[in-house]
C-alpha cells in the first residue's frame, strides 16, 4: 500500500516514536473527545494504539498515519485494512489539528482517504464514536456515515457504529 496516496495535498507517512509527542500535542488540543472516550490521552495511551491490533489482523493490515504539512501535523488516522471484513476498512481512530478544524480540511482528508480505498477495491468504511460526543457524530454524519444500528459496550462508554458504502460516493 502506498500510503502517499491517501492525500494530494498532505504528505502522508507512519507515525514513528520520534512523532509521538507531537501526535500527543495534537490530541491535548482535542479535550471533548477525551470527555465522551476516556481516559485523557497519555504518551502510553498513544504508544498502545500505535501496537494495537482487533483479532485476527497483523500489522500488514495496519496504517496508524500522519498527514503532515511541513513539519506540522495536521491530522492522525489508523487504518485497518480488511476489518470486519474482506471488503471493509476500518477507521480505529482519527483527530485533527486544532489550528486545521473549522475548514473542510478533515472533511477533504476524508474524502481523499475514502477515495483510495475506494480504488484499492474496498466497498465500506466502518468506523466507531463514543455515544453522547455530538462533535464526532456530526463530523461523521457530514461525511456520509450513517449508524447501522450496532453499538459496542467498553468498561468506559459504549461505541455507536458507522459506516459508509463507497460505491453510493
Amino acid at each position: 500500500m502506498d500510503i502517499k496516496k491517501l492525500s494530494t495535498k498532505y504528505n502522508v507517512r507512519k507515525v514513528e516514536a520520534a512523532d509521538i509527542g507531537k501526535v500527543y500535542a495534537l490530541c491535548l488540543e482535542n479535550p471533548m473527545y477525551y470527555q465522551y472516550c476516556p481516559p485523557m490521552v497519555t504518551i502510553k495511551s498513544i504508544q498502545d494504539d500505535l501496537a494495537a491490533l482487533p483479532k485476527g489482523k497483523t500489522y500488514q493490515d495496519k496504517y496508524y498515519v500522519g498527514f503532515w504539512e511541513d513539519n506540522t501535523l495536521v491530522a492522525v488516522l489508523d487504518l485497518i485494512l480488511k476489518y470486519p471484513d474482506e471488503e471493509t476498512c476500518f477507521i480505529g481512530f482519527f483527530m485533527m489539528n486544532k489550528g486545521f478544524q473549522g475548514q473542510n480540511t478533515g472533511s477533504m482528508i476524508i474524502d481523499e482517504v475514502k477515495r483510495w480505498i475506494k480504488g484499492e477495491g474496498y466497498t465500506k468504511v466502518r468506523l466507531g464514536f463514543a455515544k453522547g460526543n455530538p462533535q464526532s457524530e456530526h463530523f461523521w454524519t457530514k461525511n456520509k456515515f450513517i449508524r447501522t444500528g450496532v453499538t459496542s459496550k467498553t468498561e468506559l462508554y459504549d461505541i455507536i457504529i458507522m459506516q459508509t458504502l463507497l460505491e453510493q460516493e
